[in-house]
């Protein structure tokens, strides 16, 4: 008879998971290989688009999940951390997995994962780990999609992900971030994530760094990978933007094709890029896999695409956006959007950051745009102590009006009442936070009923 309690809800099932090391990180694939392999490997039945990149994977692969959708294709997206919920990491056709899917995979894995507390040779899998385990048996065994999205968690070359043979590999672009982890430099960093690239799979990337391009090309020459470069094999060109309208528009060139007037509801330079990275790798999915992409399914999927806590607009008059903008260089495509979109405008900050971010680079960049700054904290363990953050905006500007309030939900609070109807509000910082703030939003302007 087995000892193991069957999960019979969220909460049971949340609470196994945070038994598990919730926010720690094991380089390594062992743990991933022993369980799939007592599964019965199912990741070999599926067929991936793998993602890595510093920043852009989301918005990434959700225009390509979109695209894929639009041309008939089944769908499986995978994606970290979550904005809306946990079961929104794991979708089919669009789809959050249902609570009994979750159970029922869950309950299957769970024996297997235990079993590894007697293997100290090996170790407990971390949160992460198990939720990508729970993603490839929930796409395998249950849901079935013609093509799943796969996006890492952290690097590539011993990111839990990385258990996959794909179809074709997608790296966004390279930017300090995880320095500890990952590496000190832009090419040891690249190294990692060109971890990802497979014998005989092409790459497609955005990379623009030089040094940080040539890793990718090297290690893809040694598995016999073609590239497909931005700037080389596949060009972009965005058409002015206009304040005030809620898309990006730009004209697209490959070696394949070209495509005029796309039309993008991702704003921000940075989405065009990432926009052109999406149709460079589905060209390649239809000229090497025949896969039928047509030029409206492209049009009408990267215009459907939504993704949340990328320059989101929750609300008009007062316009409150949030952005998960974590990194420097996450901020440096923020404070773009923002000289486009909103030129000459300084707006209200509520900002809150994780402490083994380079938070002082961020704030250099964010105080310029400035008129009243709150400084927060994010509900994580590493997150910042706001004190120390909001002594770096004074140190950059030290006339500006910067105020700490620890409790993320009393400064949001705050930061909304005192809006006028013709104030904004930029909500930015760690992907964790957005969520919870996100998350307060909808509970706060959900209608009786929802």
């Amino acid at each position: 008879m087995s000892r193991f309690v069957v999960l019979k809800d969220l909460d049971e099932a949340l609470s196994w998971l945070n038994q598990l090391d919730k926010f720690s990180i094991k380089p390594g694939l062992e743990r991933m290989e022993y369980v799939l392999g007592r599964l019965g490997h199912p990741e070999r039945r599926l067929k991936f688009i793998h993602i890595a990149g510093t920043n852009g994977k989301g918005s990434t692969s959700a225009m390509m999940e979109s695209v894929l959708r639009e041309a008939g294709y089944s769908t499986g997206l995978f994606t970290s951390p979550y904005i809306e919920s946990f079961t929104s990491r794991i979708r089919y056709n669009g789809e959050a997995i249902s609570l009994h899917d979750l159970l029922k995979v869950m309950n299957e894995i769970r024996p297997i994962v235990d079993e590894l507390s007697d293997k100290k040779d090996i170790g407990i899998p971390t949160e992460f780990e198990v939720v990508t385990i729970l993603a490839i048996v929930y796409f395998a065994k249950i849901s079935f999609p013609d093509i799943v999205v796969w996006e890492t968690g952290l690097g590539g070359r011993l990111d839990s992900t990385n258990v996959v043979t794909p179809i074709v590999s997608v790296i966004t672009n390279v930017g300090f971030d995880h320095m500890n982890i990952l590496g000190a430099t832009l090419q040891e960093i690249a190294g990692d994530k060109a971890g990802i690239i497979k014998n005989g799979v092409p790459v497609v990337t955005g990379i623009q760094n030089a040094e940080s391009l040539s890793v990718i090309i090297e290690e893809a020459k040694k598995k016999k990978a073609t590239v497909y470069a931005a700037g080389k094999e596949f060009f972009r060109e965005r058409k002015h933007p206009q304040p005030g309208v809620g898309r990006e528009t730009f004209d697209f060139h490959s070696l394949f094709s070209s495509l005029q007037q796309v039309q993008v509801s991702l704003l921000g330079e940075h989405q065009i890029a990432n926009a052109s990275l999406a149709l460079m790798a589905l060209q390649v999915l239809k000229s090497y896999y025949a896969m039928h992409i047509e030029e409206e399914h492209i049009r009408q999927g990267l215009i459907k695409t939504s993704w949340p806590g990328r320059f989101e607009k929750i609300n008009e008059k007062p316009t409150i956006i949030l952005d998960g903008a974590h990194n420097e260089e996450g901020v440096r495509a923020l404070a773009k959007t923002l000289d486009d979109f909103y030129p000459d405008t300084k707006i209200n900050l509520l900002f809150a950051v994780l402490h083994d971010k380079p938070y002082g680079k961020m704030v250099d960049i964010l105080a310029p745009y400035g008129k009243h700054v709150t400084v927060t904290a994010v509900a994580h363990p590493r997150k910042a102590v706001p004190e120390e953050v909001a002594k770096h905006f004074i140190q950059v500007r030290p006339t500006l009006d910067v105020q700490v309030i620890a409790d993320w939900r009393e400064a949001f609070n705050q930061c909304t009442a005192s809006l006028t109807e013709d104030g904004i509000l930029l909500v930015v910082g760690s992907l964790y936070f957005i969520s919870d703030i996100r998350n307060e939003w909808l509970n706060l302007n959900r209608k009786d009923g929802e």
